[in-house]
C-alpha cells in the first residue's frame, strides 16, 4: 500500500513542500464549503422560500375576497409593502397547475403548493433577472413580477469566490515562497554534482536557510580538503615517478651496453615490465587528478583513438551514428578507453566501438569475440588487483588494475562501467556517460 502511493507522490522537494503547505489548505476550504452548504445555504434557501410563498399565499387569498375596485388599491399597497409588482388579469386562465417538479426554484414551488390550492406558474425571466409567478383565481390571474435575489442568496457566490480567491493568493506567496527555498538547495546540488565531476563551479556561495548555508559552508570545506590533497598526492606522485623511473632508465642504458646475450634479454624484459608495472601504479594512484574539464565531441575522441590503434596495425572498427558534446576530462577518458580496448585485444583478438543515446545518456559498447567473463565473476574483475588468470604470467595481461581504473574514471565523470555478453558471443563492455 505504501509502495502504491509513493508512485504518485511528487519527485522533487519543491513539489512535496508546496503539496504538504497547499494540501490542508485545500481540504479546510473544501470541508468549510461543504460544510457551509450543507447548513447556510440550505437554511438561507428554506427561509427566503418561505418568506415569499407566504406573501404570495397572503395576497392571493386577499385578492379573492375583495371586489374589483378595492383590488388595485391592494394590490399596489402590496407592491409599496414587499416590493414585489402583482397585476390582475381578468378571465384569464392557467393551462395546468405548477408542481414541486419542474425546474425554476423546486424549494420554493414546493412550499408554495402547501400554501396555496390553486393553480400557479413559476418562470425566470433571464433577460431582465426576475422571476415571475402567476396564480388562478376564480375570476382571472394574478401575477406577481420580484427579483431573483429574493430566493438566491448572493452570499453563497461572494463566500465561494472568497474561498477560490484566498487560495489562489495563498498558492502564489506559497510557491514563491518555497521557490526561494529550494533554490539554494538546487544550487548547492549542482555545485556539489560538478565538483564530482572535476569541473569549476565558480564562486559559490552558501545563502538560504540557516541549514542549507551550514551545509553549503561543510561542503566548501570539504571541497578545499579534497584540493589540497589531491595537490598533495599529485606533487608526491611527480616525485614518486621522477624517483623510480630514474633507476630504471638508468639500468636500461646499462643493459644496451653490454653484449647481446639470452640473460641480458631476459633482465631487458624484466625491467620493461617492471616499468609497465610502476606505469599502471601511479596512473591507479593518480586518477584523474590536475585536469580541467573541456567540451569535446565523443565521436572525435573514438575515431582518434581508433587511429592511435590503426597506426599499430591494430583495426578497430568505430561505429558512432549519433554524435554527442560532453563536459569531460580527455586524460582520464583516452586512458579509460585504451585500458579496456587492449583487455578486448588481448583476450578477444578483435573489437570494435559503437555508441548509442539512450534516457538522458551515452552509452559507449566495446564489444569483442573472445571467451567472455562468467557472470558471477564479472563485478571482480573491477577490483584492484584482481585477475582471471590464477598464474598471473605478465605475458597474459598486467597487474589487475586496468578496469579499475576504467571504472574509476567512469565513475569521475557520473557515470559507470558494466559488462555484458556481446552479440557476436564474446564481452560487451558498456559504459555509460551522463550527457
Amino acid at each position: 500500500m505504501r509502495r502504491f502511493f509513493k508512485r504518485f507522490l511528487p519527485k522533487t522537494l519543491f513539489m512535496r513542500a508546496l503539496l504538504i503547505v497547499v494540501l490542508p489548505t485545500v481540504l479546510v476550504q473544501a470541508v468549510s464549503a461543504y460544510i457551509f452548504y450543507e447548513r447556510h445555504w440550505e437554511n438561507v434557501t428554506k427561509h427566503m422560500a418561505n418568506a415569499l410563498a407566504g406573501e404570495i399565499a397572503f395576497l392571493s387569498q386577499q385578492a379573492e375576497e375583495v371586489n374589483p375596485k378595492e383590488r388595485s388599491e391592494q394590490l399596489w399597497a402590496f407592491h409599496e409593502t414587499t416590493g414585489i409588482r402583482a397585476s390582475f388579469e381578468r378571465g384569464a386562465k392557467l393551462s395546468k397547475k405548477s408542481t414541486s417538479a419542474a425546474q425554476d426554484f423546486p424549494e420554493f414551488q414546493h412550499v408554495l403548493d402547501e400554501r396555496i390550492a390553486e393553480p400557479f406558474t413559476v418562470k425566470r425571466l433571464e433577460a431582465q433577472e426576475m422571476l415571475e409567478i402567476r396564480v388562478q383565481l376564480k375570476d382571472g390571474v394574478l401575477t406577481f413580477y420580484t427579483t431573483l435575489k429574493r430566493l438566491e442568496s448572493s452570499t453563497t457566490v461572494i463566500f465561494m469566490l472568497w474561498m477560490v480567491g484566498a487560495t489562489l493568493v495563498f498558492l502564489c506567496i506559497a510557491i514563491v515562497f518555497l521557490r526561494n527555498q529550494v533554490r539554494p538547495i538546487r544550487q548547492l546540488a549542482e555545485a556539489a554534482e560538478g565538483f564530482g565531476k572535476g569541473r569549476d563551479i565558480g564562486d559559490f556561495k552558501p545563502h538560504g536557510a540557516l541549514e542549507v548555508r551550514r551545509a553549503a559552508r561543510a561542503f566548501l570545506v570539504m571541497r578545499e580538503r579534497i584540493l589540497r590533497q589531491i595537490r598533495s598526492r599529485t606533487e608526491m606522485l611527480a616525485g614518486i615517478s621522477h624517483d623510480l623511473r630514474t633507476p630504471l632508465t638508468r639500468m636500461k642504458l646499462q643493459l644496451a651496453m653490454l653484449p647481446a646475450s639470452q640473460e641480458v634479454q631476459d633482465l631487458q624484459s624484466d625491467v620493461t615490465q617492471m616499468e609497465r608495472m610502476i606505469t599502471e601504479y601511479l596512473d591507479f594512484a593518480r586518477g584523474d587528478s590536475g585536469e580541467e574539464s573541456e567540451r569535446i565531441s565523443i565521436a572525435q575522441l573514438l575515431q582518434g583513438i581508433a587511429d592511435d590503434y590503426r597506426r599499430l596495425n591494430k583495426e578497430v572498427p568505430c561505429n558512432v551514428p549519433e554524435d554527442a558534446k560532453l563536459d569531460v576530462r580527455p586524460g582520464p577518458l583516452i586512458r579509460m578507453m585504451h585500458n579496456i580496448i587492449d583487455n578486448a585485444l588481448r583476450y578477444g583478438r578483435e573489437c570494435s566501438i559503437s555508441t548509442r543515446v539512450a534516457s538522458g545518456k551515452l552509452e559507449i559498447y566495446v564489444d569483442d569475440k573472445g571467451p567472455g567473463i562468467p557472470k558471477e565473476q564479472r563485478e571482480a574483475v573491477f577490483r584492484p588487483f584482481t585477475r582471471l588468470d590464477a598464474s598471473r604470467n605478465p605475458k597474459t595481461g598486467g597487474v589487475g588494475l586496468g578496469l579499475t581504473i576504467a571504472r574509476d574514471a567512469a565513475r569521475s565523470h557520473g557515470g559507470n562501467i558494466t559488462l555484458a555478453d556481446a552479440p557476436s558471443g564474446g564481452l560487451r563492455v558498456v559504459v555509460r556517460l551522463p550527457l
